[in-house]
């Protein structure tokens, strides 16, 4: 290790900075954990008050539905003896009718564990549940009785919601019919303020985590700044840094295009699979006719069928991949082919309708169009459940604007009527694409359809007296 040590020679320059930026990383470490813990334990606090007092209106809100009940019935309860029976079957019916909310209800216990009263829940009447325990070994009706038998209180436990079966957090309060020995409550399931929190918590966790990159930004800011100090050392070696930079940006986006293009030409030969099984039938039809078999026509026409989903697919692919049409003949006809091709493949009806540009899209604004078009009719295809789409293409003074309209269900995740929050890959990568052009994309959707917006600036179409330099094509 100190060999390792002893070999690594550092320049001036990165020794410098190795010096600036080692305790200005150190301090900003150090607060950043100063700053999460107090923001964790404050925010803690906060909580648990907050929660505490959820909890609070829960408890009086139960008390108030146990007083008002009592005092519905008391004057039944009241004028009974303590083995009036029909007294008590009044007083049941009446808990069994009272219940509220889709969770709610009133339950009776005798003394002895018994349930008498369980609307929600009826197959726990008439059974002893005194022994019964829930998940977290709170032996709960027993609760129930013995806060009875000291008057009234609250009891915290877990119970199964007659909606899912399934247990969960519930606050009961219970009070006491003691002439009748009766255990009678009702109680409210606090899933609501338990999530309240927990959503509380995760966005005390969210500002944090935010907080630590605003102080890692900042610090970033700082350590640019040294290292910026630094460069002007070596400015020179660092312009011909940048410069390379650029060159090989500029490469990879070549190489890119390059790629797709021999993959293209690689696809178009190599749809293995299917051709394996055209020469699989032709050579079982081979075998068939020497042998006189008559059944040789229809492993030829199955054959046949083979062959033509191949060549349909590496059509497909080969002009997913990059249409030669869009280089021969200009946007509008691609577009034009590209919806044809989708109505016919979706069934669809599809409409494109177009107006003649006096001046052509440069080559980079009509692959954009097109790839926002093609992202388009996909996510349509996929998750609109359309049944109608409309393209629209035309120039007008400011530049050029396609307007794609479909009457599916719309898309979720656009809140509004900009497009500044997008949730979708390909909705970003259609809004990527026309912003590199200085372009604007608009998308506008309700439960009626969606209306996707693309508008390029006048600066990516070719001025008029290039226009007779260019190949004559058809307008874009």
């Amino acid at each position: 290790m100190r060999d390792l040590i002893r070999n690594i020679k550092l320049s001036y320059g990165q020794k410098l900075f190795l010096l600036a930026t080692l305790p200005l990383i150190m301090a900003v470490a150090a607060i950043s954990i100063l700053v999460a813990n107090q923001s964790r334990a404050l925010a803690e606090r906060e909580i648990k008050a907050l929660e505490n007092q959820l909890i609070s209106v829960k408890k009086d809100e139960l008390k108030n539905y146990v007083t008002q009940a009592r005092n519905g019935f008391y004057f039944i309860y009241g004028n009974a003896a303590p083995n009036d029976e029909n007294a008590k079957q009044q007083v049941m019916q009446i808990l069994s009718a009272m219940i509220y909310g889709d969770e709610g209800f009133f339950f009776v216990y005798d003394y002895d564990g018994k349930n008498l009263v369980s609307p929600r829940q009826t197959h726990l009447i008439n059974k002893n549940w005194v022994g019964m325990r829930d998940s977290d070994g709170t032996s709960v009706v027993a609760d129930f009785i013995d806060t009875a038998r000291q008057g009234a209180g609250y009891v915290e436990h877990l119970w199964p919601k007659p909606s899912t079966g399934e247990e969960a957090h519930m606050i009961s309060y219970v009070t006491s019919f003691p002439s009748w020995r009766w255990a009678v409550g009702t109680g409210v399931f606090i899933d609501d303020i338990l999530r309240t929190t927990a959503a509380a918590r995760a966005e005390v966790e969210a500002r944090v985590q935010r907080t630590f990159l605003y102080i890692g930004a900042i610090t970033l800011a700082a350590l640019l700044l040294v290292f910026l100090s630094g460069l002007v050392i070596n400015i020179r070696e660092r312009r011909l840094a940048d410069a390379k930079l650029k060159k090989l940006t500029q490469r990879v986006f070549d190489a890119q295009e390059e790629e797709r293009g021999r993959v293209a030409r690689e696809l178009h030969d190599g749809i293995s699979q299917i051709l394996v099984g055209v020469r699989y039938a032709l050579d079982m039809a081979r075998r068939r006719i020497v042998s006189g078999d008559g059944r040789a026509s229809e492993t030829l026409d199955r054959g046949m069928e083979h062959l033509n989903t191949a060549i349909h697919e590496v059509r497909r692919i080969s002009r997913d991949l990059r249409p030669g049409i869009l280089d021969d003949l200009g946007l509008g006809p691609a577009l034009r082919a590209l919806t044809e091709d989708f109505s016919e493949r979706t069934g669809i009806e599809t409409k494109f309708k177009t107006v003649v540009f006096r001046n052509r899209l440069n080559p980079e604004a009509k692959f954009s169009l097109y790839r926002v078009a093609q992202e388009a009719l996909t996510n349509i295809e996929r998750h609109a459940g359309a049944t109608e789409v409309s393209i629209d293409l035309r120039g007008h003074k400011r530049g050029a604007t396609m307007r794609i309209s479909d009457n599916g269900r719309g898309i979720s995740s656009v809140k509004s009527k900009n497009s500044a929050n997008l949730g979708g890959l390909g909705l970003r990568n259609m809004q990527e694409r026309i912003e590199q052009m200085n372009g604007d994309l608009r998308i506008f959707s309700n439960n009626t359809g969606t209306v996707i917006v693309a508008d390029i600036p006048l600066s990516q179409l070719l001025p008029p007296e290039q226009d007779g330099d260019v190949k004559r094509k058809a307008p874009s």
